[in-house]
């Protein structure tokens, strides 16, 4: 297939619905050989199937392109060298990765399980880590390679998912210091916090069932490209047909200044008369780019 990504491999993980499925479909479209990767576990992890992935590899290949099959799990050092091993073996090297699996596990911080927060950080932010770790060792010896990896609004904070932002803003700090190590070596790490239908949705919510997750991979097929070369390091928002970059670093919106140390009883006075006028425990600012309620 001719395209943007003519002649490349991507690796997308958790490819077999949802945001995964569509970046695979894209890049496929775009030029392409894809290894479809997922375990086809249920949203919160239990269970595991080969289908889903299948599915997916069956209709890139149904429609003239290529694609193969991995039903490794992210979440283990092995399991991430033989997602690479995959795609070296099939299509003989690694030029794009798209961290994107995870599992949704959700509770106050209380009450929340060590088993389920392990599970959430393994999936998302050291799954993360394992595919990057082996394919930039591809892409360095290559001189080439992009990564895009997936954070979310929701790790700027949100009720009952302090597991979920953990791994989410870990995997945009994690992200952003890839994109300074690997640069050198024409290779970006984009971030992305796209905004979708998705299927790990605990309920129904109708602020998201109309973003499709076709949009965010345009974007995605983009930051993979040749033409994305001069993109490294950034975070975008993306949903329909919005696209919004974060500001780099996050600006400081106000300061108070003396000569010398503040003590506690002074800053008892001036901050609620400053930098934190107006502010309430139980109220914060949104996370979203639109309104959103449950």
């Amino acid at each position: 297939m001719a395209g943007m990504l003519a002649d490349r491999v991507a690796v997308i993980t958790g490819a077999g619905s949802g945001l995964g499925r569509a970046h695979a479909l894209a890049m496929a479209a775009a030029g392409a050989a894809v290894v479809v990767n997922d375990i086809g576990t249920s949203p919160d992890g239990s269970g595991t199937s080969a289908g889903p992935a299948d599915a997916v590899a069956a209709d890139i290949t149904g429609n003239g392109g290529r694609a193969v099959a991995s039903y490794d799990s992210v979440a283990t050092e092995s399991g991430a060298a033989a997602i690479v091993r995959r795609a070296v073996g099939a299509f003989g090297r690694v030029d794009i990765l798209v961290n994107n699996a995870g599992i949704i596990r959700l509770g106050p911080v209380d009450t929340f399980a060590t088993d389920d927060w392990d599970a959430m950080l393994k999936a998302h932010l050291y799954g993360t880590f394992y595919c990057t770790r082996e394919a930039a060792r591809v892409m360095k010896a290559q001189g080439y390679g992009r990564i895009i990896n997936t954070s979310s609004h929701n790790g700027l904070g949100a009720a009952t998912g302090a597991a979920y932002a953990a791994a989410k803003e870990g995997i945009t700090g994690f992200s952003r210091s890839v994109a300074r190590d690997l640069g050198p070596f024409g290779i970006t790490c984009n971030i992305i916090r796209p905004i979708a239908a998705w299927r790990g949705a605990p309920v129904k919510i109708a602020a998201f069932e109309d973003k499709d997750p076709r949009a965010v991979a345009v974007l995605v097929t983009y930051l993979a490209s040749e033409a994305a070369g001069n993109v490294n390091g950034c975070i975008f928002e993306v949903f329909n047909g919005h696209i919004g970059i974060y500001v780099e670093p996050p600006p400081v919106r106000q300061i108070i200044w003396k000569d010398g140390l503040w003590t506690p009883e002074e800053l008892a006075d001036i901050m609620p008369q400053t930098l934190t006028r107006g502010r309430q425990r139980d109220v914060f600012p949104p996370t979203l780019p639109f309104e959103f309620k449950p």
